[in-house]
């Protein structure tokens, strides 16, 4: 089956690629081997902390123009801003990314709660736009910082505030069951499979509760290792038509790509 990978860091200063130094062209080596023919790249996000400024952000993301650029058909960008920012900081970054072919999404860290009020301005951004939001989420039963940790209650809540803009809520094995609970019903409202360890019936549960056309397949690499983060889908009783779904279509359709 082909794969799209929704969830990558392929620059992500102080991690090897499994031992080894990165570089563009292993990391896309590794992805062939596992039939991942896209990566969606996310940034450095942790580069400078929790609340990256104008210029840090612009740094970051001038590391994800270079990779989109070097490989546009290998890599598809994603922006990151920081809502803390305010509307024009973010409208310009976005403007400034956008100009460069191969962005098609938005992605969020933990500089604030996606409760906060800052968030309208990343909204207004991704609806000027036709952007998705990819925002990071974990439940904070087991990390205790709400201040800057959205919780999968909280991003359920941005895109419930936000009908009319699509949210990817990453990493399925963060939010586990409760936060696919949080997700259903919300239209749109995706979940990445990234996270930590795979857990025995979670990617079904996502299926069943929200809609195998709501999960999207994401690695974190080189955080986390493909082989094992693909197998957790590959390795369910789900149709062979799901699979293929998760681990390429909805992410095709989600992002307009055409990778025939």
């Amino acid at each position: 089956m082909r794969v799209i990978d929704v969830h990558t860091h392929p620059v992500f200063r102080g991690l090897s690629l499994f031992g080894k130094p990165t570089s563009l062209n292993r990391v896309i080596a590794h992805g062939r081997r596992h039939n991942i023919v896209h990566m969606i790249v996310l940034g450095d996000v942790l580069l400078y902390g929790a609340t990256p400024n104008a210029e840090q952000l612009r740094k970051i993301n001038n590391d994800t123009i270079r990779v989109v650029k070097a490989r546009p058909d290998y890599f598809t960008g994603f922006i990151y801003l920081n809502p803390l920012l305010g509307e024009r900081a973010n409208m310009a970054e976005a403007e400034r990314c956008l100009a460069v072919p191969g962005f098609r999404g938005i992605k969020l860290e933990i500089a604030n709660n996606s409760a906060h009020p800052a968030m309208r301005h990343v909204a207004k951004v991704a609806r000027t736009f036709n952007l998705p939001v990819l925002q990071h989420s974990w439940s904070t039963t087991n990390i205790k910082d709400r201040q800057h940790q959205s919780d999968p209650a909280d991003t359920a809540l941005f895109a419930r505030r936000n009908p009319d803009v699509k949210v990817i809520m990453a990493h399925l094995t963060g939010i586990g069951f409760r936060g696919v609970l949080e997700a259903k019903g919300l239209p749109n409202l995706y979940i990445d499979t990234s996270g930590g360890f795979p857990e025995e019936y979670l990617i079904e549960f996502a299926a069943e509760h929200i809609g195998a056309d709501h999960v999207l397949y994401g690695s974190d690499l080189p955080i986390r290792e493909n082989s094992c983060t693909i197998g957790r889908i590959l390795d369910t009783k789900l149709s062979a038509a799901d699979k293929q779904k998760m681990l390429f279509g909805n992410t095709a359709r989600l992002l307009n790509l055409n990778l025939n």
